[in-house]
């Protein structure tokens, strides 16, 4: 079950990293020369009181600290002609080592007319909570308001306070980030959308989560639920799967497994049993509540079945018990419930397809972490732009005279796309439908 992670991922790699040893999530190698080349003075640092917990009403909520955001004027159009802003968010370092080498703002400003707005992420840099790192990192106490949730919504105050201070009401912001800084993007388009018109997602493994808890284990305890039960009943199901295919795939298989498990309407396959068989017993240990306890009905009536009864029978024997006595069993026409249609809204893919616009994923197949990226488009307006040859966050890089073309134009794609939603967003602030 993927409750949506993206309000409540902790950013723990900071005080654990010798912990891992993979890649951390930022756009470059921090080792990158650019890194030490120094700032343009366009570049103009601010800070901003921002609020330390932004969703309980505890006293300590209120604590403040200074939260650093660096903003660049030169090629902005003015409020007055309600110019976009392009805002960077940053990840998990000092944004200082992204201003160099991320290059997709200052390489495009110039046509959007765009201000460019900086954001260090809370707990990096110089945007340190409770005084200092030292404290900030002390304990869970003040560890609690290290994670995403928190992060975006520092964002969102900031992107707010800068446009009243410069009465640019009107401005759209487009956010974008890359890596780890790309799921924030995303996630801040999706959390808040009145504040951003869309996001650019480098190389984002937003579907990573899936990661987070080994994809076994909810299934290492629903079986260690069986088998504390009764071995010999998880062996009889453990043995049932490959012998349920094995009867499934004789001509008559297929007839013989319906009839046995008495099915509402006769077997397509053999997953459609598989399916029912699954569900059934992920259910009975996740609800083996007393005074019933499920799993024991089921493995007591397998255990019990009369000698002589093969493996088949004893499954079978186990459904009757758990279900009780009906006139058949796997009733495959039933109405959808609203917890059907709801546990699919649960999960990253369909949040973003149903809930999500304006926003572009784009990765290198060459990355590794593109595995966990979004590949696909979800619809017309969640976009999945990929090249074969690219790497972690190589599009949002500063752009060289050495870029192969198919990476000049994978950013003149992500540009156009911009553009298509700016666009879109002037005509609409025009109509005199506007609200």
């Amino acid at each position: 079950m993927m409750l949506l992670p993206c309000l409540l991922l902790i950013l723990s790699a900071c005080v654990s990293a010798t912990q891992y040893r993979i890649p951390r999530l930022s756009p470059t190698d921090r080792d990158s020369e650019a890194l030490s080349s120094p700032l343009s003075d366009d570049f103009k640092t601010f800070y901003y009181n921002q609020t330390l917990d932004h969703f309980n009403y505890r006293p300590e909520s209120y604590t403040t600290f200074a939260h650093r955001y660096i903003i660049n004027f030169k090629y902005w159009g003015g409020a007055n002609s309600s110019a976009p802003i392009l805002a960077y968010l940053g990840a998990e370092g000092p944004l200082d080592k992204d201003l160099n080498v991320v290059g997709f703002s200052t390489d495009n400003a110039a046509q959007f007319g765009a201000l460019l707005v900086y954001i260090e992420h809370r707990y990096y840099g110089k945007s340190i909570p409770f005084g200092s790192r030292e404290v900030a990192l002390k304990n869970a106490s003040t560890l609690g308001y290290f994670n995403s949730a928190q992060a975006i919504a520092d964002y969102a105050d900031v992107l707010i306070h800068v446009k009243k201070e410069l009465n640019a009401k009107d401005s759209p912001v487009i956010v974008l980030g890359g890596s780890y800084g790309g799921m924030l993007a995303a996630w801040f388009r999706l959390k808040y959308p009145h504040v951003a018109l869309g996001a650019l997602a480098s190389s984002a493994p937003i579907l990573y989560f899936d990661n987070i808890t080994p994809h076994d284990a909810y299934y290492s305890i629903a079986t260690k639920d069986f088998r504390d039960v009764s071995e010999s009943c998880y062996e009889t199901i453990r043995d049932s799967w490959s012998k349920i295919e094995t009867i499934a795939s004789n001509p008559d298989g297929l007839s013989i497994l319906s009839k046995e498990f008495k099915s509402c309407s006769p077997l397509k396959n053999s997953a459609q049993l598989e399916d029912f068989l699954w569900s059934m017993y992920t259910v009975a240990a996740q609800y083996d509540h007393p005074p019933r306890y499920p799993v024991t009905i089921i493995c007591d009536a397998i255990d019990g079945a009369s000698s002589g009864s093969g493996i088949v029978e004893r499954i079978a024997a186990g459904v009757f018990a758990y279900k009780g006595n009906l006139s058949c069993y796997m009733n495959q026409a039933r109405d959808e419930t609203e917890t059907d249609v709801g546990w699919r809204w649960q999960d990253i893919k369909l949040i973003l397809k149903r809930f999500g616009s304006n926003i572009i994923f784009s990765n290198g197949l060459r990355d590794p972490y593109s595995s966990g990226g979004v590949l696909h488009n979800l619809s017309d307006s969640l976009l999945a732009l990929h090249t074969p040859n690219g790497s972690h966050c190589l599009d949002i890089l500063r752009a060289n005279e050495t870029d192969p073309q198919w990476l000049v134009e994978q950013r003149e794609t992500e540009v156009n796309i911009i553009k298509g939603w700016i666009s879109k967003y002037y005509a609409d602030l025009g109509s005199p439908n506007n609200i």
